[in-house]
């Protein structure tokens, strides 16, 4: 099913209303209220958000033409429950791990099995992955699995619902000579250069000193090896 990116806002009710069906089963559906505090909440989120209930209502209402949110009736408080699977058409496990890229951010599959925990259980790290690799395959593509940044041992994974994910830019990239992805900004790679450029003076700095101390004690420094 084709549908527009999602707003940051209609994500995050989106997923509030996911994650609140299976945490507190009491309080659902969620009223305006309840809503808008789970979109705020400070822990468990990022990036945190601060939204009135006018902008929860108006992601709300997005989501509606969606046919992602639907209006329950029947109270003296209008309550508001999600219809994610089939408005998606993915099935749960995959609707748990889309509700949790949406409220945390990217994570790896370890992360994902951990924070889905209340949502669905998932045997193992490898079904995991294999719920994100349908999803990552499918048309329209719901996730990416982003490059492995320097230091890191596992990639993560990002959804793809509030449309393209711009990728981070390591300094890696530049100080390997490789080609700066378009969304780097030029300001980014001056930085970049700038900071190699402070390294190499603090490398020949240092280089002098160690070269006057050995002169100073009657050393022979060692040749520099081919390549150095």
């Amino acid at each position: 099913m084709n549908q527009r990116p999602l707003t940051t806002e209609e994500a995050r009710v989106l997923s509030v209303l996911v994650e609140k069906q299976h945490t507190v089963p009491d309080s659902y559906p969620m009223s305006l209220n309840a809503l808008t505090l789970g979109c705020n909440q400070k822990t468990a989120r990022d990036p945190v958000m601060q939204l009135s209930e006018a902008d929860v209502l108006q992601a709300i209402n997005g989501l509606k033409e969606l046919s992602l949110v639907t209006e329950v009736s029947g109270s003296r408080v209008t309550r508001f429950d999600h219809n994610a699977a089939r408005g998606l058409g993915v099935p749960s496990q995959s609707v748990a791990l889309l509700t949790m890229l949406m409220l945390r951010g990217p994570q790896t599959s370890a992360e994902l099995r951990l924070h889905t925990e209340r949502l669905h259980r998932f045997a193992d790290v490898s079904s995991v992955e294999g719920f994100l690799e349908e999803l990552a395959e499918r048309e329209p593509k719901r996730v990416v699995k982003l490059p492995r940044a320097p230091g890191e041992r596992e990639h993560r994974w990002a959804h793809l619902l509030c449309g393209e994910v711009a990728l981070p830019t390591p300094s890696a990239f530049v100080a390997r000579g490789g080609s700066v992805p378009s969304d780097v900004s030029a300001d980014e790679v001056a930085d970049v250069k700038a900071e190699q450029a402070r390294m190499a003076q603090e490398l020949a700095e240092l280089r002098t000193l160690v070269l006057r101390m050995a002169a100073e004690l009657g050393l022979e420094p060692s040749p520099d090896k081919p390549g150095h």
